[in-house]
């Protein structure tokens, strides 16, 4: 009797690996195809909404300014400031606003100026149902402190 080989004689062993040359050959043709039709492309335009004219400056603005010691004052318009008592600011800014509801109430703070003392301030003109309160800010660059 012949001898038999070691490798099994007829039959065949599957091979574990995945052939990747195919893959290869479709990721450079597709490569390809992007590279050309990308100049092609036209960027899109957005068409951004445009709107009117920025309304008038209120008639008058009342300014609350929280000094470095956290004193109160009131300013109106370009008037000489008052002080004001925390408990007596809504009234007082309510008196300022009679017949122009709508006029804005800025409040300006010295930066040492604790938050807290800013958030009371506002909490107090808010809930006597002053509508516009705002923060001033000081434009331009920013300090590095």
């Amino acid at each position: 009797m012949p001898a038999m080989s070691s490798r099994g004689g007829g039959r065949r062993r599957t091979i574990n690996e995945i052939n990747m040359v195919p893959f290869i050959d479709v990721m450079l043709v597709l490569l390809i195809i992007f590279m050309v039709s990308a100049p092609l492309i036209t960027t899109g335009l957005v068409d951004l909404p445009s709107v009117g004219k920025s309304r008038q400056q209120p008639d008058q603005v009342i300014h609350v300014i929280v000094g470095s010691d956290e004193t109160l004052r009131l300013k109106i318009d370009k008037g000489e400031p008052e002080a004001v008592q925390l408990n007596r600011l809504a009234d007082r800014v309510k008196q300022a606003q009679a017949g122009k509801e709508n006029s804005p109430v800025v409040i300006s703070a010295d930066k040492a100026v604790k938050y807290e003392a800013v958030v009371k301030v506002m909490d107090a003109l808010q809930s006597a149902g002053i509508p516009k309160v705002g923060l001033a800010v000081k434009t331009g660059a920013s300090s590095g402190g």
